[in-house]
């Protein structure tokens, strides 16, 4: 099964929303997916070098584990862009669909 999502549409004349699956195709997944591959790999090295630059600040020994460790923290809280990116890829697939902004 594909990725999907969910957005409200507004309908004229009610008070709630109408909620519409949007579905990502095999190849549009794939693509978002390749995306964030690309982009996970350029932050992770982002990470390394500020896990070394903050190592290096704070006069610590440079133990590889210990800069990875780091490194991998710092890429967790940046690089959850895997959903992002089929999320934000659906949410163009609905506002083209439906009309939104």
């Amino acid at each position: 099964m594909g990725f999907s999502k969910s957005f409200p549409r507004t309908v004229k004349g009610t008070t709630y929303p109408v909620w519409e699956e949007v579905y990502l195709t095999q190849e549009e997944e794939e693509k978002e997916e390749k995306k964030a591959r690309k982009d996970n790999i350029r932050i992770m090295k982002e990470c390394i070098d500020d896990s070394k630059e903050l190592f290096g600040k704070k006069e610590l020994k440079q133990y590889q584990t210990d800069l990875i460790n780091v490194a991998i923290a710092l890429f967790e809280k940046r690089a959850s862009h895997t959903v992002y990116w089929k999320e934000s890829r659906a949410k163009e697939k609905f506002d083209k669909l439906f009309g939104g902004k």
